[in-house]
């Protein structure tokens, strides 16, 4: 079978790697073209556009950039046209891959869907059009099936992809962690400030500034892949910083906190057990806007999957040397951190246990020869 898979972002290419290799497992004859990252190429899949030539945040920059996104729409339709795919697979990444399901769905092409677009928290229209392009759709949080249900659209709830790619990782050696990376032996504080140049220009300085409030540990700030270390070093001025590109969760699995930009990243930090604050600013207009049309109660995943808050939000004006620094100085207690120690167990259970990429492999292969 040929499949043609849309993904964006780094989250979105860990991701499509995982289900390029599912596919790969279930169909030994896949042939897979994919827009993505590194990871998907790694796995198997022929790589055509990078997702850092399309990286576009907030309503401005995309507005800035609009000439450009409509020639990578129009390179994709012909590229796909091509192909002449089986199935097109669209990850996550809606302002994009909306436009491209209503056009291959019009040209009776077989559209799924995995990883929902957030209809859940704003714009709930687009589930009129979700249904009408999308033949299936399989999603990876437990509250989204209910949500499609009452649109009445079956959807099917194939667990959450990180605990996979979590549980597959190799096992990190504390000692040698440190001692490759020039860490010291003070306890850690990661600083993930996010993966697009605008969200870490806003959120790394703050996250900086209380380094001289807290000398008994160190902070450490994990790269984006996206990124070049030269982009860090304007921010990197204290002897009590490090840096640390693309290991992540090599970070998470030694860091006694972390500072967190909101996103898929404040899941994985839950599931690596690290007590954590979020945190989110914006451009005032991006901000505003998306004030209006969001209708959710919480921005992290973490929050929005128990229902309740387990981990503070300081958004756009909270977000500030001051809240900050109590928050952080709250998750070191020994007590707050038990309690959220609890509740990460709970939200492992929520999610649905392993084998996320297999079971959407299987259901999307099974679907073709039926």
């Amino acid at each position: 079978m040929k499949y043609y898979i849309l993904a964006g972002e780094a989250s979105g290419d860990l991701h499509g790697s995982n289900l390029i290799k599912a596919l790969l497992q279930v169909d030994a004859n896949a042939d897979i073209r994919c827009w993505g990252g590194d990871l998907m190429q790694e796995a198997g899949g022929n790589l055509v556009k990078h997702y850092k030539e399309r990286a576009f945040m907030g309503f401005t920059e995309v507005l800035m950039n609009l000439r450009k996104i409509f020639k990578l729409i129009s390179f994709c339709k012909n590229d796909i046209t091509r192909f002449n795919p089986d199935v097109v697979i669209f990850i996550d990444n809606s302002g994009f891959n909306l436009r491209i399901a209503k056009w291959a769905k019009a040209q009776s092409f077989k559209t799924n869907y995995y990883i929902s677009p957030q209809v859940w928290a704003s714009r709930a229209s687009r589930v009129k059009a979700i249904k009408r392009d999308i033949d299936s759709m399989f999603v990876i949080l437990p509250f989204v099936k209910p949500f499609y249900k009452r649109y009445d659209y079956d959807v099917a709830f194939v667990g959450h992809p990180l605990i996979d790619a979590i549980a597959s990782r190799t096992q990190v050696n504390p000692k040698k962690f440190r001692d490759n990376h020039n860490l010291n032996s003070k306890p850690i504080i990661a600083l993930l400030p996010g993966s697009r140049k605008q969200e870490i220009t806003k959120m790394l300085s703050i996250m900086l500034s209380l380094i001289n409030d807290f000398p008994d540990y160190q902070f450490v700030i994990a790269g984006a892949p996206s990124q070049e270390f030269e982009f860090y070093q304007s921010f990197i001025k204290h002897n009590n910083v490090s840096f640390i590109s693309n290991k992540t969760y090599d970070l998470l699995s030694v860091a006694h906190a972390a500072l967190v930009t909101s996103g898929t990243a404040t899941l994985e930090t839950a599931l690596f057990k690290v007590p954590q604050v979020v945190c989110y600013k914006g451009s005032a207009i991006s901000y505003h806007i998306a004030k209006r049309i969001i209708t959710l109660k919480y921005i992290s995943l973490v929050n929005l999957i128990m229902d309740k808050e387990v981990v503070t939000e300081l958004i756009q004006n909270d977000f500030n040397k001051k809240r900050l620094k109590i928050e952080l100085e709250r998750i070191l207690n020994k007590d707050e951190r038990e309690n959220m120690f609890n509740t990460y167990y709970e939200l492992e259970q929520k999610l649905g246990g392993k084998g996320a990429s297999e079971k959407t492999a299987t259901l999307i292969y099974t679907d073709l020869n039926s």
